[in-house]
């Protein structure tokens, strides 16, 4: 599927994230960007140490990445060229401005 944002496409792929070759992929990141289980931690095994450099890099610089904010690094390894990692809110019934960090988190992504 492919959407019309302004100037740029947006194509919607279905396939394992660490094999693509595009411009960019987005990963649901930990605060600290040190890559944790599931998507988040294949991409860093895949992306390997050069990617890890720049977050400890990021991190060194900013502290933790707060919910809703997001960075860029290089793909490493991948064979896309940049990981925009994005921090998600956590659950806790709509009642702590969870919806607000999503749509702040998809902003910061795009942006």
């Amino acid at each position: 599927m492919e959407i019309k944002v302004g100037k740029a496409t947006l194509r919607l792929i279905k396939d394992d994230i660490t094999r693509l070759e595009v411009d960019a992929i987005i990963n649901a990141a930990n605060s600290s960007l040190a890559g944790g289980g599931g998507v988040d931690g294949a991409i860093h095994r895949a992306a390997g140490t050069v990617m890890d450099e720049e977050c400890r890099h990021i991190i060194s610089r900013i502290g933790a990445l707060p919910t809703g904010e997001a960075v860029i690094t290089s793909g490493g390894n991948l064979k896309t060229r940049h990981v925009i990692h994005t921090v998600g809110p956590i659950w806790h019934g709509g009642h702590k401005h969870e919806d607000s960090f999503l749509k702040n988190a998809y902003h910061n992504c795009m942006r």
